[in-house]
């Protein structure tokens, strides 16, 4: 097997992306599993992670300098970061894990349509299509329109989370390549750990301790490992190349949740996911022809 791969390297470089989708779907499974309040557990979450990459980053001689014009728009990053994980994680208790990241998936359409405004490029009419394509995907998520009913609250949610996530995004967009992946992720974490840590003082501790193997696991396989074997996939393949095969990402979480929490996706979700997925893969495949 290992002499397959030094022969091929772009298998080993698809089969690290892979890896790094499934470590990431993780955080269905594990939001839904911790028992602790949302904001409790991304607390935990980022100070746990910050840790983590903080001595990785020592390890690998990653420096931690941030020039001082790029601190705020890092630091306002960190805060949609941990504005995404909040309203992620509710999406994910209020739901089950096929809601939660399908309804996180529309940001790729929505990266799309806040593009123009934040970074100054050009609209397209396109972006309308799939916007529809995606509402009608969110369509069959929903039960029914009506408020009270949790999945509609967690769609809701997710929505929200999507469009903070593809902030984030665009905000980091032009600063990608100025600083290492692993040293931005430990500023964005830190940022979260910090605006969260007064949350800490109004839950037991006995608590905290009866969870601690999801919520290292939830640091450490879906946001250390996960996030950096995702960003070292940034130097194999084209961004549009990672964002069709990042389209798994939501396939693994399912199949992980019908594994460990049984949870079955109904066929309005099945097809609603396909719907999400299917504007996702359009836009990829458009954006690749046109480079």
């Amino acid at each position: 097997m290992n002499n397959t791969l030094k022969k091929n390297p772009h298998l080993a470089h698809l089969l690290e992306i892979n890896l790094a989708m499934l470590f990431i779907s993780t955080s269905g499974v594990l939001g839904r599993y911790v028992q602790l309040p949302v904001i409790v557990t991304i607390c935990i979450r980022a100070l746990l992670a910050c840790g983590l990459l903080y001595l990785y980053c020592r390890y690998k001689k990653v420096s931690f300098y941030i020039d001082v014009k790029d601190r705020m728009l890092i630091g306002i990053s960190g805060v949609f970061l941990c504005i995404h994980w909040v309203t992620y994680f509710y999406a994910l208790q209020l739901s089950n894990v096929a809601i939660g990241m399908l309804s996180l998936f529309t940001y790729p359409v929505i990266t799309a349509f806040l593009e123009p405004f934040v970074l100054k490029t050009k609209f397209q009419k396109m972006h309308i299509v799939l916007a529809l394509l995606v509402l009608l995907g969110i369509y069959f998520l929903a039960p029914n329109l009506d408020m009270e009913n949790d999945y509609t609250k967690a769609i809701g949610f997710g929505i929200i989370s999507a469009i903070f996530y593809a902030l984030r995004n665009l905000l980091l967009k032009k600063k990608g390549g100025a600083y290492n992946g692993s040293s931005l992720m430990f500023y964005q974490v830190a940022v979260t750990g910090v605006l969260l840590i007064p949350t800490l003082f109004f839950i037991e501790l006995d608590l905290v301790v009866e969870q601690w193997m999801p919520l290292l696991a939830l640091a450490l396989l879906t946001t250390a490992i996960g996030h950096t074997l995702f960003l070292k996939s940034f130097k194999n393949f084209s961004i549009t190349s990672v964002s069709i095969l990042g389209s798994i990402q939501p396939i693994y979480g399912i199949i992980l949740g019908v594994l460990f929490l049984s949870e079955i996706p109904t066929w309005r979700t099945v097809v609603g996911g396909l719907l999400i997925l299917s504007s996702v893969l359009i836009e990829s495949i458009r954006s690749f022809k046109k480079k």
